[in-house]
């Protein structure tokens, strides 16, 4: 059994994947005017604000194995490092758990990127057509362009967040019983810092994959 502390696996892979989608669908309008503001297209001709849930299919189905493949990981090396580092090193077990939790999701989260960020980027389509369309003509690897360029921007990210976030909980007075508004604000502050900080990786990594396959973009040459 897990405790407030040490979840439990099961209780990270539910949580994980209930989290994950849920922000995913609240917030994928905001996600698509983001993805093609940051088309080299530019944001009218990458459809502008029409049809901003186009490609909402393919980040409701990933959403979850995603966020749950996060989580686990998260937890499970912080639980692994956190009895044999020292109490100062605290940040450095939060970093180290989040970065190797986006390496594991990132197999998960590029493909259903390039499906949902293709998809946005051309409100003409749907998730299915544009699945169908990557795997006809790039096949299996189309579907990983862009994953060392995603890595690139979580693992900073996640760097700053969580070590953020856990400093931020821990200001209250019982950080493992924190109320919904005070994790909401946690997790506002500490993910406004890194994405702020970390927004020339996500344009180029979207940059990356909307780019013509025999582009030199396309190589990931940014």
């Amino acid at each position: 059994m897990g405790s407030a502390d040490n979840p439990s696996f099961l209780v990270s892979l539910v949580a994980g994947a209930f989290a994950g989608t849920t922000v995913d669908v609240v917030l994928f309008p905001l996600d698509t005017l983001k993805t093609r503001l940051q088309s080299q297209q530019g944001f009218m001709r990458a459809g502008g604000f029409s049809k901003i849930y186009s490609g909402i299919a393919s980040a409701a189905l990933g959403s979850a194995p995603t966020s749950a493949l996060f989580f686990c990981t998260y937890e499970g090396v912080k639980q692994f490092m956190g009895p044999v580092m020292p109490g100062l090193m605290t940040p450095l077990v939060h970093s180290i758990a989040a970065a190797c939790g986006e390496v594991a999701a990132c197999t998960v989260r590029v493909p259903v990127e390039v499906v949902k960020q293709r998809t946005q980027a051309n409100h003409e389509t749907n998730s299915w057509r544009t699945f169908k369309n990557v795997m006809s003509t790039e096949g299996i690897r189309g579907f990983y362009r862009g994953y060392l360029t995603t890595v690139a921007r979580e693992i900073p990210f996640s760097f700053i967040q969580f070590p953020l976030w856990e400093f931020l909980k821990h200001m209250f007075a019982n950080p493992d019983s924190l109320l919904s508004w005070q994790a909401a604000v946690c997790g506002a502050i500490s993910g406004g810092i890194a994405g702020g900080l970390t927004t020339p990786l996500d344009v180029a990594k979207t940059r990356i994959i909307l780019a013509e396959r025999t582009s030199h973009l396309a190589a990931g040459s940014m």
